[in-house]
């Protein structure tokens, strides 16, 4: 099993995938809690530089809260990272497969709610 569910976009830049992927986000019921430049913090805290690779916390409000409710320690494992990094002739998203990272915990109930995740997930990577 893949653990991400991933789409290059040809020919785009990673500020307008970023905007497109907030966009998609949020028409899918996801905010972004976290957002982390990767690229910017390799090169403040080892002076290295890379390819631009940006990760957004991604979270479903109601379904987080329903997961905790479920779980409660399950939120060491939230929010759904999304990933943004160019590659060669584009952009590649990637974003967590919620199911794939919910295996570590067995519990049925949670299981289900991570298949539905995994879905609004795989609509707004679509959506992109």
């Amino acid at each position: 099993m893949t653990y991400t569910i991933n789409r290059k976009i040809s020919g785009a830049d990673i500020d307008s995938v970023e905007d497109r992927t907030r966009k998609a986000l949020e028409d899918n019921g996801f905010g972004v809690l976290t957002e982390i430049d990767v690229k910017a913090t390799m090169k403040k805290k080892l002076d290295v530089e890379m390819s631009a690779y940006r990760i957004l916390g991604a979270c479903n409000p109601k379904m987080a809260h329903q997961a905790v409710g479920i779980e409660p320690r399950v939120g060491a494992m939230l929010p759904c990272n999304v990933i943004l990094r160019e590659v060669a002739g584009g952009v590649e998203v990637s974003a967590i497969d919620p199911v794939a990272s919910m295996q570590a915990i067995d519990n049925a109930e949670l299981t289900a709610l991570a298949g539905q995740v995994r879905t609004l997930l795989a609509k707004a990577v679509e959506a992109i």
